[in-house]
């Protein structure tokens, strides 16, 4: 028997593994794959982003319209405390010009490395290749490679990941452990949009479209995006994600620094025998690939095409799979959970991290959330077993 099980390996596992470890409880970490954070490994491939240095109230508006138990964990652990943790585990750190806050080494491994180190030496046991299987006479079942196991503990923290990208282990199966209704339907988030291109397109794929204003529904951000040979994808679109899964349409500001009358009076100038494309390119400095966009979108194209240029509507098929989505919305709904993140029908039993349902954009949003949860369910669950201990 283990004081606390911690099931799954991400960084809310791993948070709440750590925190509990702390306390003096003794802690068992099980996760399904052959090792540990799979999918903060792949995060880190491109430069891992852990959090975004931002004045607090600012911060929490990424995250919408969340409980307060979301936002007093993100208050709890927020950008200052991940910040401090990771110098803690001996990782040089950089803010880039945007806020956004990096390891100098710029990858996960040594990072996630020193982290599994910290835990060991605080005596966690980590059991790979460990699949949750739901519960017996309420203790946790795994299927192992030597066969069944049941793992009693005092209290359990649930950190199962999302449903995307199933291939590094998160693939929502384990929501079928849980009472219908609990588990709020899952969908794409952080992901990409489809689109199906015109031959004159490929050759812009993998082309960025920079400083641009992206708006869908009552959403709108300035970011940048890239043309893919299935669709758009990129921060721009993924800020969206909520309202373009809901079907609104995206809409694209060319020259989001320029006025309409600007843009107007720029195209009045006299156009010679240029081509349309040539007249573009000289007198608003537009890139080939956002007249590309223009010309894929704008056609017919109208006299007056100044309000095309600051509104071009993108038209797209929709989110792209959930298993390519960089993360999920769905998961545990907080209306089963207290405000600790336990489960209201399973004392004892804590949830956290992506599995619950929240979703923020990229930019260290979501590596945030995850541990935030993580760490506020350990709390939560150190004074549980405090407190059944006493009795």
């Amino acid at each position: 028997m283990t004081d606390a099980l911690v099931i799954g390996a991400g960084p809310a596992g791993l948070m709440a593994a750590e925190v509990l470890a702390k306390s003096g409880l003794s802690v068992t970490i099980a996760d399904a794959m052959p090792s540990v954070g799979r999918k903060f490994l792949m995060a880190g491939k491109s430069g891992l982003n852990l959090t975004k240095m931002e004045p607090m109230d600012q911060f929490l508006t990424a995250y919408g319209d969340v409980p307060p138990m979301m936002r007093d964990a993100l208050m709890d652990f927020g950008p200052d405390a991940v910040a401090a943790w990771a110098q803690g585990l001996g990782q040089p750190l950089f803010t880039g010009s945007t806020g956004r806050l990096f390891p100098v080494a710029m990858k996960a491994s040594p990072l996630l490395r020193a982290w599994i180190k910290r835990l060991d030496g605080m005596g966690v046991t980590l059991e790979t290749r460990w699949r949750w299987a739901g519960w017996q006479d309420e203790t946790a079942v795994f299927h192992t490679p030597e066969g069944a196991q049941n793992l009693p503990a005092k209290v359990i923290i649930l950190a199962l990941g999302g449903a995307s990208w199933a291939r590094l282990g998160s693939d929502g199966a384990w929501a079928k452990q849980f009472p219908q209704g609990a588990v709020a339907p899952f969908a794409p988030s952080n992901m990409g949009v489809l689109v199906d291109w015109s031959a004159h397109m490929q050759r812009h794929f993998g082309a960025p479209v920079k400083a641009c204003m992206l708006t869908a529904g009552d959403q709108h951000t300035r970011g940048e995006c890239v043309i893919s040979a299935r669709g758009i994808e990129g921060g721009g679109v993924y800020m969206l994600s909520k309202p373009l899964r809901m079907g609104a349409p995206i809409y694209l500001d060319l020259l989001p620094d320029w006025p309409l009358d600007r843009v107007r009076a720029a195209l009045a100038k006299p156009r010679g025998k240029a081509s349309l494309s040539n007249h573009l390119r000289k007198v608003l400095k537009l890139d080939p690939v956002r007249i590309a966009l223009l010309m894929e979108f704008g056609r017919p194209m109208p006299d007056d095409i100044g309000p095309l240029i600051k509104a071009l509507p993108i038209v797209h098929k929709g989110p792209r799979p959930i298993d390519e989505a960089i993360s999920t919305a769905g998961g545990v709904r907080f209306d089963v959970l207290t405000d600790g993140f336990m489960l209201r029908d399973q004392p004892g039993v804590f949830c956290a991290g992506e599995m619950l349902d929240w979703e923020a954009p990229t930019g260290g949003y979501l590596i945030t959330g995850c541990m935030a949860t993580g760490a506020k369910a350990a709390h939560a669950a150190i004074e549980y077993a405090s407190h059944s201990s006493n009795l």
